[in-house]
């Protein structure tokens, strides 16, 4: 089991109704994508991270160690938006190589900061969901929206196998340690060649034998799973929508009024 299935399996949120935690994800992301705002970016990191935290019981360290995961793509992408070189230093920051400037202006830097934000902002808003809620609880949801049972069946498909295949690298990665497949670089390149060779052989004949076991109890083109109905809360809806009407309202003040 992977970490961010562990940690949704023993959410306290894990119980509440999915559809609630669906819709308060969506579309706060969408609304924080729309403001493009500093302040409104702020506001749902910091909503969101505190319900994912202490609503949902998620250990600290290890929530801000997933949120550091895409700073690493943020600040590449947004260092192409800030700098820039010119013969002519800018207001903010300018750093003379020879008879040129790598330099940033005010604009450019706040710019940088909110696409930023805005990004952490909406990544924390999946990772609530995420931490929170089992994918066949999400894939629920998605079915009472009319979403193609196609799309529906091949996400849980792949859902599956992602563990499939991960036990079945890591039983071949145990057996290349202890036939000292990787003493050195090349044996470890070589040694990591065959495991994606066989790796991808085993792939195809676990889903030849599945799609085999599906035909024989009649797969009638309907996966069907278990999921549990919960009723949704008044308080919680009344809150999510008090929430989000508050920062629509102050993004479209924010973005159209200022």
């Amino acid at each position: 089991m992977i970490t961010i299935d562990k940690l949704c399996y023993n959410s306290k949120l894990r119980y509440e109704n999915a559809g609630e935690k669906f819709a308060f994800s969506v579309i706060t992301l969408c609304i924080c994508v729309m403001s493009r705002s500093v302040e409104g970016a702020a506001i749902v990191l910091a909503v969101t991270g505190i319900l994912t935290i202490w609503k949902g019981g998620v250990p600290v360290l290890r929530y801000l160690k997933f949120l550091t995961i895409p700073l690493a793509f943020l600040f590449l992408s947004t260092a192409a938006v800030m700098f820039n070189i010119k013969k002519t230093p800018m207001d903010f920051l300018a750093i003379p190589v020879g008879d040129w400037y790598i330099t940033a202006s005010h604009y450019s830097f706040f710019y940088a900061l909110q696409l930023i934000l805005t990004a952490l902002a909406a990544v924390s808003c999946l990772y609530f969901l995420a931490f929170s809620t089992p994918m066949p609880d999400i894939l629920e949801v998605l079915r009472k929206l009319r979403c193609p049972g196609l799309l529906i069946e091949l996400m849980l498909l792949i859902y599956r196998f992602i563990f499939v295949l991960m036990e079945t690298a890591s039983a071949i990665s145990v057996s290349q340690k202890c036939r000292l497949g990787n003493k050195d670089y090349r044996t470890s390149v070589k040694s990591f060649g065959l495991l994606g060779s066989v790796l991808m052989i085993r792939a195809v004949k676990r889903a030849n034998r599945l799609y085999d076991a599906m035909e024989a109890r009649c797969y009638d083109g309907t996966i069907r799973v278990l999921t549990e109905n919960r009723k949704p809360k008044k308080k919680i809806i009344a809150a999510m929508i008090v929430f989000d009407t508050a920062l629509l309202i102050f993004a479209v003040w924010r973005r159209f009024f200022l």
